[in-house]
């Protein structure tokens, strides 16, 4: 697959989860657990991926690195706001990397009015690509990104059998 890649990358994607708001929240809020479900391929969960500088679940701002297994680059991250009411948690890079010079998403779970045992899951993106960027890596990373919200919904649809 051959992606058109801009030097500012937008990318939104959604989809329906076979599980309640409540329970989706609960696990995508955890920037651990999401890294777990979206990239157990990509990423050593258990060795790379950390809280750092206090940051934690409940903390905000609240900062979290890892490693690509990809080209072994350092991603750090922080969560920059989360609304526990309306299930939206927004976070970005806070450091260059892998030609991604910055790096802004929003993640949001709703409610399905006439089927309160499902939600609907949004993952919006913008990645702003550096001019000396190695686009074959960056190309590997907007594929990766796009397969994680399919991954979300194939978590929930095993976890509701």
């Amino acid at each position: 697959m051959s992606i058109q890649i801009q030097r500012k990358h937008t990318m939104y994607h959604s989809t329906i989860l076979e599980s309640d708001p409540d329970t989706v929240w609960a696990t995508v809020r955890d920037a651990m657990q999401i890294l777990a479900i979206v990239s157990p391929g990509d990423l050593d969960i258990h060795t790379d991926v950390t809280w750092t500088e206090g940051g934690s679940v409940e903390t905000v701002p609240a900062r979290y690195d890892f490693k690509l297994t990809l080209n072994g680059g350092l991603v750090q991250q922080e969560i920059a706001a989360r609304d526990e009411i309306n299930k939206t948690q927004s976070y970005r890079a806070i450091a260059p990397t892998s030609g991604v010079q910055s790096y802004e998403a929003t993640i949001r779970v709703r409610p399905i009015t006439n089927d309160p045992a499902r939600s609907f899951f949004e993952w919006s993106r913008i990645l702003e690509i550096a001019e000396d960027a190695d686009l074959k890596v960056v190309e590997a990373i907007i594929d990766v990104m796009e397969k994680q919200t399919d991954a979300v919904r194939d978590h929930f649809a095993q976890t509701s059998k």
